[in-house]
């Protein structure tokens, strides 16, 4: 399958901090990509990389078939990039953000105005449209800016932790329209903190942890690597005293109900046992053992950027 990214052995730092090294990656054309990591783990330097707005120290890689040390233009006429806060003016109603961001694309004035009227419908902004956008929801101002990122068709679209401080409906809203992006041929890379939105979401995910790749598969064989179904120890009012792991035998399942039984033995209340298969957050954290380092990443990005 032809590769959207390919990139091979990123590696950055900022001063005497080590963000990323010998970082691979492959993401195939069409596909959903999640990139998961702990805070400082080095997820949005790489988005940044991948879209030019800051040089690698060591490394190679092709976004959208293009290279990206030799024609950093050439990559940006083929991406287009989410980034954490909504990059909307406030002051313009969503419909004037659309037909000016068009305009400023090439777009001739009743072809900016119809490609916003398409977006502002797909979005399910367009009750909204006169608006002025600092009226609009957190939800509202998510959808404008992926609409934004749409205006003109983008090969690989980026988007780096897009439901921050969404609530839950306003979270699935836009899953469903990342997911529609994705059956529409767009390449999407996505960065976030959500494991359920990776599981939902991608069809490969990679862990970074300290700067590299820890792990990297589809959601299932992630789980898998973790082992057999974990057994869970609950209170009365269902709250989690423990948990552990199995290897998927008999054998193991037989001595985790046991250590379990020894712990409810000094528990207040009634309690009871319960099995589950793994989830993402098991992977999480059972790849990422340690605590990421107490680093702002987005401070060290942003410093680069302005430089």
């Amino acid at each position: 399958m032809t590769l959207a990214i390919d990139a091979r052995g990123i590696a950055k730092r900022f001063g005497a901090t080590e963000v990323l090294r010998d970082l691979d990656l492959a993401v195939d054309a069409g596909s959903v990509f999640g990139l998961l990591g702990p805070n400082g783990a080095g997820k949005t330097t790489t988005i940044n990389i991948l879209t030019t707005l800051v040089r690698p120290d060591a490394g190679t890689a092709t976004v959208a078939g293009v290279d990206l040390g030799a024609d950093p233009d050439g990559v940006r006429a083929r991406i287009s990039l989410t980034g954490q806060s909504a990059a909307v003016d406030e002051v313009l109603t969503g419909r004037e953000n659309l037909v000016m961001l068009a305009r400023l694309s090439g777009l001739a004035s009743r072809a900016a105005a119809a490609r916003s009227d398409e977006l502002l419908e797909r979005f399910e902004l367009a009750a909204a449209a006169g608006r002025r956008v600092a009226t609009y929801s957190g939800g509202m101002r998510r959808r404008l800016d992926l609409a934004l990122s749409l205006v003109v068709p983008s090969a690989v679209i980026f988007l780096d932790e897009p439901t921050t401080g969404l609530d839950a409906r306003s979270r699935q809203e836009l899953w469903h329209i990342i997911r529609e992006i994705a059956d529409g041929g767009a390449t999407v890379f996505l960065t976030t903190q959500y494991l359920e939105e990776a599981d939902r979401l991608a069809d490969r995910i990679a862990v970074l942890d300290g700067g590299r790749i820890a792990a990297e598969g589809t959601a299932s064989e992630l789980k898998a690597q973790v082992g057999g179904e974990v057994v869970e120890l609950r209170g009365p009012d269902d709250e989690l005293i423990a948990e552990l792991p199995t290897d998927g035998t008999v054998h193991g399942l037989r001595a985790a109900v046991d250590e379990l039984d020894r712990l409810a033995a000094s528990a207040t209340g009634g309690t009871h046992v319960s099995i589950r298969r793994p989830s993402l957050d098991d992977v999480f954290l059972a790849i990422t053992s340690h605590a990421a380092d107490q680093v702002d990443e987005g401070d060290l990005v942003g410093a680069a950027v302005r430089r």
